[in-house]
C-alpha cells in the first residue's frame, strides 16, 4: 500500500468527496487519490523514499498541505488530515437533519409593563435542516409551529394571545419559517435570511444562528445543536393591540425576542419510540 489516510472535519466527520495530491519536490504530481465514503484514502503506487508534499482538497473546505516522509517500504502514512470549511465556519455534515420537538424550544419574550418580561413557548412544531454538501450557503431550514400550542404560563392570557387581538388562530393556525439563505459570521456562526409566515403576514426575518456542535445520542443516531435568536416588532405581522396603562407605558411591548434552542437528529424523520 503506497498511502493512506484519513479526511475529516474539525468535529471528526469524514469527508467523503476529499482528493489527495502527493508531490515530490519538484512539485511534480505523484498520485492523486480519492477518498471513500468513510473519508478514507488508500492507494497501491509504491513511491520512492524521500521526502513529499500532500495537499488535500474537497469542495466547500479551506486546503490543507503537509509535508510526508516515505519510508523504504515505499509507503505513505499519513494519518488523519484535518479540513476546515472556507472561512472558518463550521455545520454538521450533509444531508437532512430533522427537528427533535421534544428536545427543542421556540420561546418568545415580551416587555411587560415597561419592567419586566414575559416569556411564552410553543409547544408544538416541526421542522427540517438541510445542509448542502458543496455550497454550504445554499442549505435551507423549514419549520411549521401550531400557533394554538403558546403557552406563557397563565390560562386566561394564553387565551388572549390565541384570539383575533394577537395570532387570530381561527383563521391562522399555523406559523411557519422558511430560509431563503445563509451567510457566514464567524466559525461557528451563521445569519439564516428568510421569510416568516404569521398572522397572515409574510414578512423578512433574519436568525442569528450558533452552531453548537454534533454527538451521538442513546438511541444510536446522531444529533446536531443550534442555538438561533430573531427580534419581531408585533406591527411588522399586524398585531396592533396594545393596552396604555399609566404614564404612557404600554402594558405590552411592541417587539418580541424570538429565542430557539434546536435539537436535530441526522436523516429524514425521527427515531421510533
Amino acid at each position: 500500500m503506497g498511502l493512506t489516510a484519513r479526511i475529516r472535519t474539525r468535529d471528526g466527520w469524514a469527508v467523503s468527496h476529499a482528493v489527495v495530491t502527493v508531490t515530490d519536490m519538484t512539485g511534480t504530481q505523484m498520485l492523486r487519490a480519492e477518498a471513500d465514503a468513510e473519508g478514507t484514502v488508500r492507494d497501491a503506487t509504491a513511491l520512492a523514499p524521500g521526502a513529499y508534499t500532500v495537499i488535500v482538497t474537497a469542495v466547500g473546505y479551506a486546503p490543507a498541505a503537509s509535508s510526508a516522509i516515505v519510508t523504504a517500504s515505499g509507503r505513505a502514512e499519513i494519518g488523519t488530515v484535518t479540513l476546515a470549511r472556507k472561512g472558518g465556519t463550521e455545520l454538521p455534515p450533509p444531508g437532512p437533519w430533522t427537528v427533535d420537538p421534544v428536545h427543542s424550544s421556540v420561546a418568545a419574550v415580551a416587555q411587560h409593563l415597561g419592567i419586566s418580561s414575559v416569556r411564552g413557548r410553543f409547544t408544538e412544531f416541526a421542522g427540517r435542516i438541510e445542509i448542502a454538501p458543496d455550497e454550504v450557503e445554499k442549505s435551507r431550514v423549514e419549520a411549521v409551529i401550531r400557533a394554538a400550542s403558546i403557552d406563557t404560563g397563565n390560562g386566561m392570557r394564553d387565551d388572549h394571545l390565541r384570539s383575533a387581538d394577537f395570532l387570530d388562530i381561527e383563521r391562522h393556525p399555523e406559523i411557519s419559517y422558511r430560509s431563503t439563505g445563509l451567510t457566514a459570521a464567524g466559525s461557528d456562526r451563521w445569519t439564516v435570511h428568510g421569510e416568516l409566515d404569521m398572522h397572515g403576514v409574510l414578512r423578512p426575518v433574519d436568525l442569528d444562528l450558533a452552531y453548537l456542535g454534533t454527538g451521538s445520542d442513546p438511541w444510536g443516531g446522531t444529533r446536531a445543536a443550534f442555538r438561533a435568536t430573531a427580534e419581531l416588532r408585533r406591527e411588522d405581522f399586524a398585531m396592533n393591540y396594545n393596552q396604555v396603562v399609566q404614564a404612557g407605558i404600554a402594558a405590552i411591548g411592541t417587539s418580541l425576542r424570538v429565542e430557539l434552542d434546536i435539537q436535530a437528529v441526522q436523516g429524514e424523520s425521527l427515531p421510533q419510540a
